[in-house]
């Protein structure tokens, strides 16, 4: 798959209770979840950000508790892609089964600015900043995750693959 869009930059150690603060785990519905992503770091990110943006994130993106709200709440918004130094392993997994696609590289987050704007190959694990002209390298997923992401998550896989059986 291939995306592109705008450059939305984080630190190190965003938690899953800043992607989505608690107050707003009474519902499961992804556009109110969305509605509220990242608003404890800017209160207007979800007005702010476009279909098909990116967020670019250091070491430990959605660290903390275990929802599955964050990852939603994150694709819901509009983003297309998290590309972080690293991931805690529970937000790597719920992103995965949610279709959202997540890439590891620890280059991008010291060369790439909020606003600056991303071509991403995640079949090739590429990442292009078409403000600049840097390219930087992700180790892309296996064939098996792909399909799951490619699929909308992995309730739309496994109904894919067991209708096909």
């Amino acid at each position: 798959m291939i995306f592109k869009g705008n450059a939305w930059v984080f630190k190190d150690n965003i938690d899953t209770d800043v992607i989505i603060p608690a107050r707003y785990l009474t519902t499961t519905d992804p556009k109110e979840l969305a509605s509220h992503c990242m608003e404890d770091l800017d209160p207007d990110f979800s007005v702010k950000v476009k279909e098909g943006d990116i967020i670019v994130a250091g070491n430990n993106f959605g660290c903390g508790s275990s929802r599955e709200h964050a990852p939603l709440a994150i694709k819901s918004s509009g983003i297309s892609c998290v590309v972080a130094s690293s991931f805690a392993r529970i937000f790597y997994r719920n992103s995965i089964n949610i279709g959202l696609s997540i890439l590891e590289c620890e280059d991008c987050i010291k060369n790439i600015k909020t606003g600056d704007v991303l071509e991403i190959n995640t079949d090739m694990g590429i990442i292009s900043n078409v403000t600049t002209g840097e390219t930087f390298k992700a180790r892309p997923f296996p064939e098996f995750i792909k399909n799951i992401i490619n699929a909308g998550g992995l309730l739309n896989y496994a109904q894919e693959v067991g209708g096909n059986a």
